[in-house]
């Protein structure tokens, strides 16, 4: 099955998200979404073709799913998608894989990113506290992404961040 409209997915389809360091400019996200695009119009697990979809939130985050309904992705067809994503960091100036990093909205209300010593300095100063809106790129379901990518700090991992007396 080709790809879908990502709002289409069910809830308990696989999703895996990517996060850039920074904003894209829409000249920057163009061909980033262009590669995903093409990558997933040719997704496959051991030659089956997978239900999937994209989509792209805050000029920062690609969620790629799956509906593994009718076929599930495999570690290969995974770590291609991967691999795409790693081709163009370069191109873009920017990560798009890997760990360690915490996004979050500062108090403008734009997506920041620090590490996780650094989300524990910023909340240990006030700067950031239990309502600060996070975002977990951990999301392992469509579900969640819907429900629990943006959050308030106090109700996510990034709780253990927060000082004893910050968490409610």
């Amino acid at each position: 099955m080709p790809v879908v409209p990502f709002d289409t997915l069910p809830g308990d389809a696989r999703v895996w998200v990517f996060a850039s360091d920074r904003p894209l400019s829409p000249d920057e996200a163009a061909p980033l979404l262009a590669a995903v695009d093409a990558h997933l119009a040719d997704w496959r697990a051991h030659g089956a073709p997978l239900t999937c979809a994209r989509a792209w939130r805050d000029d920062q985050f690609v969620a790629v799913g799956v509906d593994t309904a009718a076929t599930g992705a495999s570690g290969c067809s995974i770590d291609a998608l991967f691999r795409t994503l790693q081709g163009l960091q370069d191109r873009l100036g920017t990560s798009l894989v890997g760990g360690g990093r915490v996004f979050f909205r500062d108090a403008s209300g734009a997506v920041t990113r620090t590490d996780r010593a650094g989300f524990a300095r910023l909340a240990e100063s006030g700067a950031i506290g239990a309502r600060t809106p996070v975002f977990d790129p951990t999301v392992a379901t469509v579900a969640d992404w819907r429900t629990r990518f943006e959050v308030n700090a106090a109700t996510a991992w990034h709780a253990a961040l927060l000082p004893a007396g910050a968490r409610a």
